[in-house]
């Protein structure tokens, strides 16, 4: 998965065409998701997600195959489009950064039928061939830097692939329900976010104890709590957006 909006030139990493290229730093500039209001995040992350960001489900198309329907978690970062709250005067609001970010500019992308392959995004201002720390070896081997950068792209790419079983699960056990988000801004204004999924809370009361149990064994339980407790902090978003405009608050919010 990777985002136009923050990648704006992706080629394969190529040991020949890129043996001159140097990074002369590792952190990316986080104003470059200012347009972004939703981030893709993996099931390992929702520990440490869910204390700072609402988590929602999006629908993310079929498989190719067997059509069946996939979901994706995404961590909500604004209430409208091309709107990211958690920016605030080029500031980063949270200690936490999802892990797609941190991956920037590298990426793992599919380039044919039957290969990934780790993929940059050349248009980076980190990028030089004069500064910074080498990618690759004068022999064409991987620097150790390049090796961290492709287990860490390797990791996000093995932990997206757990994440898309989970989500098939919460389907297969009907637990994905369609949702709106609405709030009353001070000014009048009714607010309302919707096109996304959530835990449906009836569903799940209803499951059979024998899938609760496995559920918690395998660890979705615990996601699905950690899902629950997020969706708290769309109040905070409202928050931050009242702020944003130069109001006071007042709702409460609700979802329905």
């Amino acid at each position: 998965m990777i985002v136009e909006a923050l990648y704006k030139n992706v080629v394969v990493l190529d040991r020949v065409q890129h043996r001159a290229l140097r990074m002369r730093h590792r952190s990316i500039d986080l104003n470059k998701t200012a347009e972004m209001n939703a981030v893709f995040v993996t099931a390992v992350e929702f520990a440490d997600v869910c204390r700072e960001f609402p988590i929602v489900f999006v629908r993310a198309g079929q498989d190719a195959q067997s059509g069946e329907e996939h979901f994706a978690p995404m961590a909500v970062l604004g209430l409208s489009q091309g709107e990211n709250l958690y920016l605030d005067n080029g500031a980063w609001r949270t200690s936490y950064v999802p892990a797609y970010f941190r991956r920037y500019p590298f990426a793992m992308a599919q380039v044919n039928t039957e290969q990934v392959a780790v993929c940059l995004d050349r248009a980076w201002e980190g990028f030089s061939e004069t500064e910074g720390d080498l990618l690759f070896q004068p022999d064409g081997e991987p620097t150790p830097l390049l090796l961290d950068v492709h287990r860490f792209v390797q990791s996000f790419e093995d932990e997206g692939q757990r994440t898309r079983t989970f989500c098939g699960e919460l389907h297969k056990a009907g637990l994905l329900q369609d949702m709106r988000f609405d709030a009353t801004l001070p000014n009048g204004e009714k607010l309302t976010v919707d096109g996304f999924l959530a835990i449906d809370e009836k569903k799940l009361a209803e499951l059979p104890d024998a899938k609760i149990v496995e559920f918690h064994k395998n660890g979705i339980l615990g996601l699905i709590h950690a899902q629950q407790i997020s969706m708290g902090l769309m109040r905070r978003l409202v928050e931050w957006r009242v702020k944003r405009m130069g109001a006071a608050v007042q709702p409460p919010a609700t979802t329905h």
